[in-house]
C-alpha cells in the first residue's frame, strides 16, 4: 500500500541535466510531503528538496538554482530535475514521505543511482 519507486537515474556527463521520478502508491502520495535525498559513497544521506502537497518547497541550500523539485498529483508523481550536473552530484537519489516541509518522513523508496562523469 505505501510504496515509493525512483527512476530516471543513470550516467551523463558534467554539465548535462537528469530528470528523476518518484512514482508513488495512490496512499503514499496522499501523505503531505515527499522529498528528494542523496548520499555518495562513504558520505552522509542529505537533504536535496521536499514538496509539500500544496507545492511549498524547501531546498537544501547548496541545492538551490540548479535543482528542481515539483510534483504531478494526477500521476502520482514527484520529480526532481537536475541541471548543469556535476561530478559531485554522483550519488543515490533516494525519495522520501512524510508530515513535514522541514524533516525527513517514514518512508524511503530504493534509491536511483545517478553518476555524473567528467
Amino acid at each position: 500500500q505505501v510504496q515509493l519507486v525512483e527512476s530516471g537515474g543513470g550516467l551523463v556527463q558534467a554539465g548535462g541535466s537528469l530528470r528523476l521520478s518518484c512514482a508513488a502508491s495512490r496512499s503514499t502520495f496522499s501523505i503531505n510531503v515527499i522529498g528528494w535525498y542523496r548520499q555518495a559513497p562513504g558520505k552522509q544521506r542529505e537533504l536535496v528538496a521536499r514538496i509539500s502537497s500544496g507545492g511549498s518547497t524547501n531546498y537544501a541550500d547548496s541545492m538551490k538554482g540548479r535543482f528542481t523539485i515539483s510534483r504531478d498529483n494526477a500521476k502520482n508523481t514527484v520529480y526532481l530535475q537536475m541541471n548543469s550536473l556535476k561530478p559531485e552530484d554522483t550519488a543515490v537519489y533516494y525519495c522520501n514521505a512524510g508530515p513535514n516541509l522541514y524533516r525527513s518522513g517514514t518512508y524511503w523508496g530504493q534509491g536511483t543511482q545517478v553518476t555524473v562523469s567528467s
